[in-house]
């Protein structure tokens, strides 16, 4: 399991420069010449000598409640590795099928973002301009580059870090391309986490502490009937979790041979939108 990180993100995108502390401090004065230090005893002199105050830096980084939250899950099964651009600069590189990036912080704006097989630019699978907000999200790669069985798609979905205080916060995100709806339920108790989920799509759940297996079935399927998948599952409390459903359920009849599975990523811990330990972590399917 993934504990994700935030990390600032092409600061010179949408027009935000970061000036350094040097460079904003070499004009002292509007004749060119330094300010010279007071002798002991005699106050400074509050203005430069030419009665002007400095100027402050045209762009400053935003405020940290300014911020986007941006990361990508590459979710397709049978597309290549992908670059991810922001603007016309490299955002993302080579993420694998089944990777979730940590956190980038973008200023809130709209973005054009390309996405193209790792290391070719000119073959470009999506490109679109993405409007996001002093909020977190989570781009997700979907579909099939094929289009056997769902298309090639870009969703966007917000995501929420926000505390679950004794419980925790578990978020499932549909993006097995040959699987109908689903409904995940509790094998101990049959209480369903999750219900009618269809491809694309998502919900959110809460969970008190424990140590669950999780049973994936058909919507449409009765609640004694044999899961098509079971995954064991341990949550924490105060903990935001996000269960991706990728790859296929029957991969031999697939473009891919990639089976259904569970990537299940810690998204937060309550008391850091990017993790506690503030240390990026490779992902791992629980």
């Amino acid at each position: 399991m993934a504990t994700h990180t935030r990390r600032r993100l092409l600061k010179t995108v949408g027009g935000v420069a970061v000036v350094g502390s040097l460079a904003g401090c070499a004009d002292t004065g509007g004749d060119g010449n330094e300010t010279e230090e007071p002798a002991d005893g005699e106050p400074a002199d509050e203005e430069p000598a030419d009665g002007n105050e400095t100027e402050e830096p045209a762009d400053e980084e935003p405020a940290e409640e300014d911020v986007a939250g941006v990361r990508v899950a590459h979710l397709s099964p049978d597309a290549p590795n992908v670059d991810v651009y922001v603007d016309g600069e490299p955002a993302f590189e080579d993420v694998a099928f089944r990777d979730v990036s940590e956190y980038a912080e973008l200023p809130p704006a709209t973005y054009d973002v390309q996405i193209t097989a790792a290391g070719d630019e000119e073959e470009v699978v999506f490109e679109d301009s993405i409007e996001v907000s002093a909020a977190d999200y989570t781009i997700a790669a979907i579909g099939e580059i094929g289009e056997e069985n769902q298309p090639f798609a870009v969703e966007v979905f917000e995501d929420d870090l926000s505390d679950p205080g004794e419980n925790a916060r578990i978020r499932g995100i549909h993006a097995a391309p040959d699987a109908p709806a689903v409904t995940v339920t509790d094998a101990d108790t049959g209480s369903a986490l999750f219900e009618d989920l269809a491809f694309g799509e998502d919900q959110t759940g809460e969970a008190p502490p424990n140590e669950y297996t999780l049973e994936v079935r058909p919507a449409d399927a009765e609640a004694d009937s044999e899961p098509v998948a079971s995954f064991d599952v341990p949550v924490e409390a105060g903990t935001v979790y996000t269960a991706f459903a990728v790859g296929y359920l029957e991969p031999d009849d697939a473009p891919a041979d990639e089976p259904f599975d569970l990537e299940i990523v810690e998204d937060s811990t309550g008391t850091d939108a990017g993790g506690a330990d503030g240390n990026e972590s490779d992902n791992e399917t629980a």
